[in-house]
């Protein structure tokens, strides 16, 4: 019997409809299911790297980790990358297949679809419960036709569907009863529930919305979850950073500043920083927000030369150099480190139409893009010992790369030596190999890497941090390592189930999926 399903859909995009599903794919784990996420299409530049080397959108990762499964391609059969020129990289079951813009995307449908469909009833297959997402509003009435995401997977499923509602941003009776009204009636009767997300106050002080829009709409209100500030999961869309930039804490040890490039990639690279004690981590796309930081990061991109154009034109290319002369140490992660060499070179127009650039000459590489995507997980050790990485030689480290084009060292020392084993690298046939990855500038202070994840390496991330501060002649707080050890990403998922279970009608929502509830904790498939 095909496992049961359940569906995440918002009245638009940013509401929730992410952290909800990894919320429910952790509760209903807890509950003793086995449970996997799925979400037919994302569009996004955050990505990771599956077992197999498919390349998934990130917020797929999470909740399988969420879920306590291994991530699968099957999980996002089809992830959009966007691109400069209005085009976006299409990646199917894992591998990248071309890049289309708007008109050309949409004839590739019928065989999106295929894999959508057969991926979903995969899942089904193996799970007890499916927990999907969709994408933005179901409601999107120029979309609504040819859309692979929202009704048409929830038609197809069966799915009980969930809208899913922002009240932060006002409006959120108009947003939910607006929606409603714009969809047919056979994905009006799919809708079962709604939750109403990122509350803020007393929530007594809804029951007179709340009665309303029962009996407007004739379904109920399976929750309001509150606002939290406290827990911290791994963000899908960089609408995230679109806030004023934070200025430099006084009372933080040490300035961390990213670079927001145009088309930023896993920007999620840097959430453990942030959650450091005595870090104030910022993001900066001006010169003027620059200042003088202790560490500059270059975060990854999906268009290299675009980005790196971008920089030249906002004075932020200078900026970065100057703030490194003057003392501030530079991190380049992907396509910021592909940014740090002397030149970046695309022959052949693999990311976009411009052939050459300069890079900010602060490592001595460079680096030549070819139509071969480099996708699989790392595992290895640091071989250096010296400026960021004092302390740090022999400490284990594993994460993932996704790049494209090949960097050429021209001096200088890797900064890691990595082991690869059968399963991380089946991309590209090989059994077993080692590699080098990233590069050291003799001061020990500038530093590149095609690495993703870096900074979830504790005793990387710790010994990097200390290299700042000593060099700056003060220390971290004293409980700054042992907050650091306690902190693990498992416990943020058993933190966001007990936060947002606390706000659901759970005997509401098993009843939608067919599950009653004396299967609660039993793993029995109903």
């Amino acid at each position: 019997m095909p496992g049961k399903v359940l569906m995440v859909q918002g009245t638009a995009s940013h509401v929730g409809k992410s952290v909800m599903v990894s919320a429910l794919c952790r509760m209903f784990r807890q509950d003793g299911f086995r449970v996997a996420p799925f979400k037919a299409q994302n569009m996004s530049n955050n990505s990771y790297v599956t077992a197999s080397g498919g390349e998934i959108g990130r917020a797929q990762a999470v909740q399988a980790e969420a879920a306590g499964v291994d991530a699968r391609v099957e999980m996002n059969p089809v992830l959009l990358k966007p691109e400069a020129d209005h085009t976006s990289q299409v990646v199917l079951m894992g591998k990248p297949i071309l890049s289309a813009g708007s008109k050309d995307y949409y004839n590739l449908k019928p065989r999106l679809w295929e894999s959508v469909s057969a991926s979903l009833d995969t899942l089904r297959e193996e799970f007890d419960i499916v927990v999907i997402e969709g994408a933005g509003s179901p409601a999107e009435i120029n979309l609504k036709a040819t859309e692979i995401v929202n009704m048409r997977v929830a038609l197809y499923a069966q799915a009980p569907v969930l809208l899913c509602a922002d009240i932060d941003r006002g409006g959120v009776f108009a947003a939910i009863v607006g929606t409603l009204e714009l969809l047919e009636p056979a994905e009006r009767d799919a809708v079962k529930g709604f939750i109403i997300n990122k509350f803020r106050g007393d929530v007594s002080l809804l029951t007179d919305g709340l009665t309303w829009l029962e009996e407007r709409t004739g379904t109920p209100v399976v929750g309001v979850v509150n606002h939290y500030w406290d827990i911290h999961i791994p963000e899908e869309d960089s609408v995230a950073l679109d806030l004023p930039p934070r200025l430099v804490n006084d009372s933080k040890v040490l300035d961390i500043a990213v670079v927001q490039l145009p088309h930023i990639s896993n920007f999620d690279d840097f959430d453990p920083l942030a959650r450091e004690n005595g870090v104030n981590l910022r993001y900066v796309n001006a010169k003027e927000q620059l200042g003088a930081p202790d560490l500059v990061i270059l975060p990854g991109t999906k268009t290299t030369i675009p980005d790196m154009a971008w920089m030249v034109d906002r004075g932020l290319a200078k900026a970065v150099s100057d703030a490194h002369r003057a003392g501030s140490a530079v991190i380049g992660i992907c396509g910021g480190y592909q940014m740090l060499g002397t030149n970046i070179q695309d022959p052949d127009h693999v990311e976009s139409s411009r052939t050459e650039i300069a890079g900010l000459g602060l490592l001595p590489q460079s680096t030549v893009f070819s139509g071969h995507k480099e996708t699989h997980r790392i595992r290895g050790t640091i071989t250096q010992n010296t400026g960021l990485l004092s302390g740090a030689k022999g400490a284990p480290l594993q994460g993932y790369e996704i790049h494209m084009g090949r960097t050429l060292a021209d001096g200088g020392g890797p900064a890691f030596r990595s082991a690869f084993s059968v399963e991380d690298r089946s991309d590209v046939g090989v059994d077993s190999s080692t590699d080098s990855d990233g590069a050291l500038d003799s001061t020990g202070w500038v530093l590149g890497t095609y690495i993703h994840g870096l900074f979830q390496n504790g005793g990387l991330r710790q010994a990097l941090l200390q290299a700042l501060a000593q060099r700056k002649g003060t220390s971290l707080p004293v409980n700054h390592s042992q907050e650091s050890k306690d902190m693990t990403i498992d416990q943020e998922y058993d933190k966001l189930a007990d936060w947002v279970r606390s706000s659901l009608k759970m005997d509401l929502i098993y009843g939608m999926i067919g599950l009653e509830r004396e299967f609660y904790r039993t793993g029995s498939r109903a």
